[in-house]
């Protein structure tokens, strides 16, 4: 797979899927740093054109023009031939994907670049949906996660466990999404599709991880003792749990501990879950899906565990402090002031 440049970007990505023509040009020029007059020449269009699409001010209809403006800009083959957006998204998984794992570990070799470039390609999307929600790029990562799911045929060993983690990951970011967007149903058999490549791949991580976010939706829609079972599951995947999957596993078990009335179990785990957090500050040493999981989220984290279980003032202190280092995150800080603000109104 090619290195896709300023394609990587999220936010370029899901303009893309949108047919947003102006966002487009405006990503991309962003992304390259040139001129609207360096982008015309890519594409063979003159500045002013440039500047009317990127203002909304010009539309892009012709397949003659779409067809320049994906070979002059370069566009990766896993964004060619995108189907048309539609509010009808085709959010439950695809049963090939199913058959294309089952004839992996066959012989074959495939370079490893390629899946690090997959799996910066994913990072990608994930920080854009922290920032613009994941729906328009829904269609993106269902069809990278084609592309990641084509190649393992043609794989065996280490390879095809690295691809397969890779195919987990996207499956989870799927049901993450389809949460969001109210698709229970979907978004469980995502869950179900990446813990079964999570044990394929010998990803205990992943593993505790799919148990964990499973544990969060059961927790969300009132099932707070099937939550904390979920719970105690990802703090037992099958094998060794780094300190980071660890961390988060015990803040899933506290917080459910906390929601059937276990109030000292929780305190515990709250404070073991902050503590093995701060053993891993460095991103390089988590999990790429755990990317987030800084002191300042960690700490973020053991506020609402004191939030699960009343204790005010702590909860005060600890969302005020996360609160105030947390930046390029809008949504997200959004939702933990809004927490902070109602543990004040309760001391």
């Amino acid at each position: 797979m090619a290195n896709p440049g300023p394609w990587a970007g999220g936010r370029l990505r899901a303009a893309w899927a949108s047919g947003d023509w102006s966002g487009i040009f405006r990503e991309y020029r962003r992304a390259t740093r040139v001129s609207q007059l360096e982008l015309g020449s890519m594409v063979g269009m003159p500045q002013s054109h440039v500047s009317l699409i990127e203002n909304g001010k010009r539309k892009v209809t012709s397949a003659e023009l779409i067809a320049r403006i994906t070979e002059g800009l370069e566009v990766p083959d896993e964004l060619r031939g995108l189907p048309e957006r539609s509010d009808s998204l085709p959010w439950s998984p695809d049963p090939e994907l199913n058959e294309r794992i089952a004839r992996a570990q066959s012989t074959g070799n495939l370079d490893i670049r390629s899946a690090d470039w997959i799996a910066h390609v994913l990072a990608e999307h994930r920080r854009a949906e922290d920032a613009i929600g994941g729906k328009d790029l829904w269609i993106v990562v269902r069809s990278q996660l084609d592309a990641v799911t084509r190649l393992l045929p043609n794989v065996s060993g280490a390879v095809a466990d690295r691809l397969l983690l890779l195919a987990a990951e996207h499956a989870h970011w799927l049901s993450w999404v389809a949460a969001g967007e109210g698709q229970h149903g979907p978004s469980l058999a995502w869950l179900d599709i990446a813990n079964g490549w999570a044990v394929d791949a010998g990803s205990a991580d992943m593993a505790s991880w799919v148990a964990r976010v499973r544990s969060f939706y059961t927790l969300d829609r009132g099932d707070p003792v099937r939550a904390l079972r979920l719970a105690e599951v990802s703090q037992q995947a099958p094998g060794s749990l780094t300190p980071a999957a660890a961390a988060i596993a015990a803040n899933a078990a506290s917080l459910a501990a906390a929601a059937v009335g276990e109030r000292d179990r929780s305190r515990r785990l709250a404070e073991e879950s902050y503590n093995l957090a701060l053993q891993v500050p460095d991103p390089a040493d988590r999990p790429g899906w755990l990317y987030w999981l800084d002191p300042v989220r960690a700490k973020l984290q053991y506020g609402m565990a004191a939030y699960a279980v009343r204790d005010w003032s702590f909860a005060v202190d600890a969302l005020q402090q996360g609160v105030n280092d947390l930046e390029g995150y809008p949504r997200d800080q959004a939702f933990y002031i809004a927490k902070l603000e109602d543990a004040r109104q309760r001391l």
